[in-house]
């Protein structure tokens, strides 16, 4: 199964939670793949995320595309790592220095982030993954699953990842999707408690992050 990520997004990373537990109790291989909100959601007259010197996002991707050639367990840590650093103890990941402290904690050398922006190539792998996802599965945010018989899946969107057998439950159904080509969305309406579920348990992101949100519509 492929996940497609960036570690920008905070549903992403919840989601990212869920499908580790998964793997913890069903035979699941998953193969991390990149995503760019900072180039969906792109405002006209912006430059592109590969155009800058440091993009919040799209940087941190070109880290994990380095990593990447060392192993899946590579970027798997790495992810992890991220994610808990950024959504859950609030610490600005998508820095320089961020993202050197991240590798440090996990045992890598921090010199690693200047490898990868030395290297226009893990620029070159970050938006192949993009472009796949874009244009082979249709994919217009994260998380974006593939599943191993190329069925492509938006979601879940879960806030709460479940665990242990309530996490397979939930993997059987998100797989049972397969049995219905033509289903195409099922949402449930966020009522004003939810609204503010959301925003406790994001309140480390939001604190911490040094952009507006800015989304586009999805097809």
């Amino acid at each position: 199964m492929e996940y497609f990520f960036d570690p920008m997004c905070p549903w992403a990373y919840r989601t990212s939670r869920w499908i580790r537990e998964v793997r913890r109790h069903v035979e699941l291989d998953v193969t991390w793949r990149f995503f760019s909100l900072e180039e969906v959601n792109r405002e006209d007259g912006k430059k592109h995320p590969w155009e800058r010197a440091w993009s919040y996002g799209w940087s941190q991707m070109r880290v994990a595309a380095l990593l990447r050639r060392d192993g899946a367990e590579a970027v798997d840590r790495w992810y992890a790592a991220t994610g808990a650093a950024f959504f859950e103890r609030g610490l600005p990941t998508f820095t320089p220095d961020g993202a050197r402290a991240v590798l440090e904690s996990i045992g890598v050398d921090p010199l690693r982030v200047d490898e990868a922006l030395d290297d226009p190539t893990t620029g070159d792998e970050v938006l192949a993954d993009h472009r796949a996802c874009v244009e082979r599965h249709g994919g217009h945010g994260v998380p974006t699953l593939v599943l191993d018989d190329g069925t492509a899946l938006f979601g879940p969107v879960v806030l709460d990842p479940p665990e242990g057998q309530e996490a397979v439950r939930l993997w059987e159904l998100v797989t049972a999707w397969r049995d219905f080509p033509t289903l195409f969305e099922l949402r449930r309406p966020k009522t004003d408690a939810h609204v503010a579920a959301i925003g406790d348990a994001f309140r480390p992101y939001l604190d911490t992050r040094a952009w507006r949100t800015v989304e586009r519509p999805a097809r």
